[in-house]
């Protein structure tokens, strides 16, 4: 599976907004974590994902993942390509990045939430997760 922007839509009236993603299917979802980074630390990157697929939903605010296939897990190559997707609460849209890529997640506003759901048990996460230096790849603007 490749990484897939899976669009969504809101609904206004006078009663308020209903944010949905209907083409997002919550197959595999073993949990699901809300995202914050700090002022001071705006920037939560590198962490690889051998097993585990990432789902992201921005709930407020805004944020740019940047995203890499890995093609090593010991030693990956420093110039490989960085894609990056900003997600917003305005926008209903979830990303989809399935195993074997690293992330980073950027806020780009002050309290800024991110939801992710995650396929893999909270079990086997240490066998999984494997983090690069902040600085191994750029997030391009």
């Amino acid at each position: 599976m490749e990484v897939q922007l899976i669009e969504g839509a809101r609904f206004e009236d006078h009663r308020g907004s209903v944010a949905f993603v209907n083409d997002f299917k919550f197959e595999g979802i073993e949990r699901f974590y809300m995202i914050s980074n700090s002022e001071a630390n705006p920037i939560r990157a590198w962490q690889g994902h051998k097993l585990d697929c990432k789902n992201f939903y921005c709930v407020s605010g805004s944020f740019k993942i940047g995203y890499v296939k890995i093609d090593n897990w010991e030693t990956p190559s420093l110039d490989l390509e960085v894609h990056t997707v900003v997600l917003t609460a305005a926008e209903s849209k979830v990303l989809h990045i399935p195993a074997g890529y690293a992330n980073a997640i950027v806020s780009l506003e002050k309290e800024s939430k991110l939801m992710s759901f995650s396929t893999l048990p909270l079990s086997r996460v240490q066998e999984d997760d494997v983090r690069f230096a902040p600085t191994t790849w750029t997030i391009h603007e």
